[in-house]
C-alpha cells in the first residue's frame, strides 16, 4: 500500500517468525544444566563433608604455634587402628579431662621406645625426629621424662607447645605410663578452618619410622564446593546477560527496495 512502510524480522527455522535471539532456546538449557550440575557438586560436598568430618574448637596453646587457642579445626573421622605417627588426633580419656575431647599429636605407637631428648630432639626406637612445627626457638627437652616403651594397642602423645602441655608427660605415673588407648580416638585433624590457616604440614620427621597417613579428601570436598558455587553462579547470569546482549543486537532490517 501507498505511502506505507514495513520491516522485517528473522525468520524461524520452522517457518514462522521470531524477535528473539538466535540460540536462545539452547542457551536457556545449557545454562540450567550448568545450575543443576553446580547443585549438585555443592550440596555433595557439603554432604560428604558433614559425613567424614567434625569441627573441634580447640580451647587451649597446647599445640601452638600449629593450633593457636580459641582455632576451629575440622578432624576426619578415623579408627584408632588407621592412626601413625605425626598425626594430630582428638579423643577423650576420662583419666586427662573427664570426657571432653583433647588434641594432641601422636609420636609413638604400640611397641616403640620414646624419650627426650638427644641434641634438644625426641627420640623414638633410638631415631631423633625432626620437628619442625615446634615453636621457633622452642627447646624440645622435658623434665622427667624418661624412656617410656608404648604397650601394644596404646599411643604416646605430645602437645606442640611442649613446655606448657598436659600430654602423656603429666600422666607417666599412671598405670599406662601417660600412654592413650587408639580405641580412645575419635578423628584426626586436617585443618584449621578458624582462623583460616589450611590443612596441616604433613609431619615428615616421622617417615623414617614408616609410612604417613594419607591427608583426608578435603581438598577435594572445597573444590567441590567452590567449583559447585561458581557454576551455579555462572549459569544464573546466563539470563540477565543474555537478555542485554540480545537487546544490544536486535535492529530493525532496513526497508527493502520498492517498497511504497
Amino acid at each position: 500500500m501507498g505511502g506505507e512502510s514495513t520491516t522485517r524480522t528473522a525468520p524461524r527455522s520452522g517457518g514462522g517468525t521470531s524477535s528473539g535471539p538466535v540460540g536462545s532456546r539452547t542457551g536457556q538449557r545449557l545454562s540450567g544444566l550448568v545450575v543443576a550440575l553446580g547443585l549438585v557438586l555443592f550440596l555433595g560436598g557439603f554432604a560428604w563433608g558433614a559425613l567424614v568430618y567434625r569441627p573441634y574448637t580447640v580451647p587451649t596453646g597446647s599445640m601452638s604455634p600449629t593450633i593457636e587457642p580459641g582455632s576451629r579445626v575440622l578432624a576426619q573421622k578415623v579408627e584408632g587402628a588407621e592412626v601413625r605417627r605425626g598425626d594430630v588426633v582428638v579423643f577423650t580419656d576420662k583419666t586427662w579431662v573427664s570426657n571432653a575431647p583433647v588434641v594432641k599429636r601422636v609420636v609413638a605407637v604400640g611397641g616403640d621406645t620414646v624419650s627426650c631428648c638427644t641434641d634438644g630432639k625426641l627420640t623414638v626406637n633410638g631415631k631423633e625426629i625432626k620437628e619442625p612445627y615446634l615453636p621457633p626457638g622452642s627447646l624440645a627437652e622435658l623434665k622427667g621424662f624418661p624412656t617410656v616403651k608404648v604397650p601394644a594397642g596404646r599411643l604416646f602423645l605430645l602437645g606442640d607447645e611442649r613446655q606448657g602441655s598436659l600430654d602423656s608427660t603429666a600422666h607417666l605415673t599412671d598405670a599406662a605410663q601417660g600412654t592413650v588407648a587408639r580405641t580412645a580416638v575419635l578423628a584426626r585433624v586436617d585443618a584449621v578452618v578458624w582462623p583460616w590457616e589450611g590443612l596441616l604440614k604433613r609431619p615428615t620427621g616421622f617417615e623414617t619410622l614408616g609410612a604417613l597417613s594419607e591427608q583426608g579428601p578435603l581438598r577435594v570436598i572445597l573444590w567441590m564446593v567452590v567449583g559447585g558455587t561458581v557454576l551455579i553462579l555462572g549459569g544464573a547470569a546466563y539470563g540477565p546477560i543474555a537478555k542485554r546482549t540480545s537487546g544490544r543486537r536486535t535492529r530493525t532490517l532496513p526497508e527493502p527496495a520498492g517498497a511504497r
